[in-house]
């Protein structure tokens, strides 16, 4: 394996250093992370920083240069990632826009589809979200019943989503529904509608999860309207559009695996700073046993992830080895956050008023999401026994 990077990369990893240091919000790379703790201040705070990214084309890197990206190879893509999480940067609004959605009009939209929507995708403009997971429709997506009807020159919409990232600040959402009664197979008579967030009919119920943040929802549809025209791909052809938007999504192995890094290089700074028995957690044996350890395991994380990057490059294509990244990035990534809570003793059981404003809490809380976001660890654990050790599938009462 060849670690090296080519001069285009360097220089692609150069202009991007440049462009962060010259564009991140004033005190960033000084350590002020904070972002506003007022929700429509964050919201405003977060859609700005992605409108200054896409002004600079780096909103959408693996976007075709045409529709406002860079046109970035797999090892730029990777690049990128790194970059951001070297210096923390924001998050963007439109993740599963830029991700998923945008990509997916790209391939499948009408021009006029194309000419409408991606470019507010990309400035983040007009926030998607994906309503796919229903109450009783999760791993088992094509069983959702959430349905549409046609009438006349409109579709009407009624059912509910459920786990909606994002959906109470979306402006529109990418809607996998039945629009066939009686399919041959489940598979069969699903239809992808873009829908007007903004309208009557269309409820959004934040869910407070354990890390007190509200990013997920409920959501709701009650005769709502969608025009005709606002079908992506085929009507009753749906499944394919749902195909292709998960073809592109990027649940990031390569943003789990330098996540792993950026806690890991925090916890060590943490353990240099921080004293217990008036001496720094870094001189305590025990303490430097564990990191030592983590950091032999964040460095394997690494090395697997850039040789499952190595055989993609290779084959074109990705292959059941993500899921070993995901798995084992995810499941550490907790770990991990959650011997930082312990180390703060009786300290770890508050929670703003902890050390560091309670900082490792929530990043402990929130790093439970991520071995379920993108398929969990069960299903990680099945595809890498089935796929790659060839082991019989689970029997299904």
């Amino acid at each position: 394996m060849d670690f090296s990077y080519t001069p285009q990369e360097e220089e692609f990893r150069a202009e991007l250093r440049a462009w962060l240091k010259e564009n991140l919000p004033p005190g960033w790379l000084e350590g002020n992370h904070k972002l506003p703790e007022d929700p429509k201040e964050e919201e405003a705070f977060l859609r700005a920083w992605q409108h200054k990214l896409a002004d600079g084309h780096w909103a959408g890197v693996s976007w075709p240069k045409e529709y406002g990206g860079r046109g970035a190879s797999l090892i730029e893509q990777v690049i990128y990632e790194e970059e951001m999480a070297r210096v923390d940067a924001p998050p963007q609004v439109n993740a599963i826009g830029i991700g998923m959605i945008g990509p997916t009009i790209i391939a499948l939209g009408t021009e006029e589809q194309k000419k409408r929507y991606v470019p507010k995708i990309l400035n983040a403009e007009e926030v998607w979200c994906q309503g796919y997971s229903e109450p009783n429709a999760g791993s088992d997506l094509a069983a959702l019943t959430t349905r549409a009807t046609l009438e006349g020159d409109h579709w009407v919409v009624n059912g509910q989503k459920i786990w909606t990232s994002y959906a109470h600040l979306a402006d529109r959402c990418f809607l996998l529904l039945r629009t066939k009664e009686n399919p041959q197979n489940k598979h069969d008579g699903l239809t992808c509608l873009l829908v007007d967030m903004h309208q009557p009919g269309v409820e959004p119920r934040p869910i407070h999860q354990m890390n007190d943040h509200r990013d997920f929802n409920e959501t709701f549809f009650n005769n709502a309207i969608v025009p005709k025209d606002e079908v992506l791909g085929e009507v009753n052809n749906g499944w394919y559009a749902a195909v292709v938007l998960l073809s592109f999504e990027r649940v990031s192995v390569a943003n789990v695996a330098f996540r792993l890094q950026q806690a890991y290089d925090g916890l060590l700074a943490y353990c240099k700073r921080h004293e217990r028995n008036g001496r720094p957690l870094i001189q305590d044996p025990l303490v430097r046993n564990r990191l030592a350890g983590y950091h032999a395991r964040v460095h394997a994380a690494k090395l697997n992830f850039y040789r499952n990057l190595t055989r993609q490059i290779k084959t074109g294509r990705p292959g059941p080895e993500g899921s070993m990244d995901k798995l084992y990035c995810s499941e550490l990534l907790k770990e991990l956050n959650g011997y930082a809570v312990s180390l703060q003793g009786a300290q770890g059981e508050l929670w703003q008023d902890a050390e560091e404003e309670g900082k490792w809490q929530e990043e402990y809380l929130s790093s439970f999401a991520m071995t379920i976001a993108g398929g969990t660890s069960e299903i990680q654990k099945n595809i890498i026994a089935e796929r790659m050790l060839g082991l019989p599938k689970d029997i299904k009462y």
